[in-house]
């Protein structure tokens, strides 16, 4: 009974007390940007820009150039475009392969077979389709996130037990009715796991047509700092990065609890 009411008191101060999750992250992060700032002062300022240079010139410069500010919103509305987009399409493509069981057997071996062609090879078609624009971008991304979602809704709606749909056949329920109530629930873990992998995967698409042929976007200038050495900047925009990966993931966090409330 002491060591049970010991476990309990360690894990109160766990969840409120000092050592809580939270501090934790807090810690690790303080410390990885205190070694990140001391290896910024022993090595070479042109190759690793510690963190109070970033914040004082890296910013200041992106903050300063209109043309930078823009770039950062064409990426953001570039990704956020073909992320919904391959939602939209994982989702609606994915359900009939995988309900239908003769549709799963033709069409589902050809998704596996384009999604194992690496998407880096075929960025000049979607140049030649799509032209050097924001399209090419929103194109290749998507190309890149719509295979994890379709994927992934795949699994979940054939792990589904038939009984679940003859049961709500057997009571009388509509086919909006069994969606809602039978199809959708078995679906949404698995669309919010392949969303996460999706979102990633997306981000790179848009960023590696920005940086091979474009004249905007963040690939555009994080290939122009690069070349010339800018290693404030560059640092910048890759904490522009994390903080726009870290927006889309939390919409994508608050999406699976709204909608997979009933799990808990």
């Amino acid at each position: 009974m002491a060591a049970l009411a010991m476990h309990r008191r360690s894990g109160l101060r766990w969840g409120h007390g000092p050592t809580s999750p939270a501090l934790v992250r807090l810690y690790v992060v303080l410390a990885l940007l205190g070694a990140w700032e001391l290896a910024g002062d022993f090595v070479n300022a042109m190759f690793i820009a510690p963190p109070s240079v970033v914040i004082a010139k890296g910013f200041a410069s992106i903050l300063s150039e209109p043309k930078v500010i823009r770039a950062v919103w064409t990426t953001f509305w570039e990704l956020g475009v073909a992320f919904g987009l391959s939602v939209v399409f994982g989702v609606l493509i994915g359900l009939p392969i995988g309900l239908h069981r003769p549709t799963h057997r033709t069409a589902y071996p050809l998704v596996l077979l384009v999604y194992a062609v690496p998407q880096v090879t075929i960025l000049p078609l979607f140049i030649l389709w799509f032209g050097l624009g924001p399209p090419s971008k929103i194109a290749f991304g998507f190309s890149h996130g719509i295979f994890p979602i379709l994927i992934n809704v795949v699994a979940g709606v054939q792990h589904m037990r038939p009984v679940l749909m003859q049961s709500a056949l057997s009571m009388g329920a509509s086919r909006p009715q069994i969606f809602r109530h039978v199809i959708l629930p078995h679906m949404v873990p698995s669309l919010f796991a392949g969303m996460r992998l999706a979102m990633t995967v997306t981000l790179l698409g848009v960023l590696l047509a920005e940086f091979y042929v474009s004249s905007a976007g963040i690939g555009y200038y994080a290939k122009l700092f690069a070349e010339s050495l800018d290693s404030p900047s560059l640092y910048a925009l890759i904490v522009l990065l994390a903080a726009m990966a870290v927006f889309f993931n939390e919409l994508v966090r608050r999406g699976e609890m709204r909608f997979g409330r009933w799990r808990s």
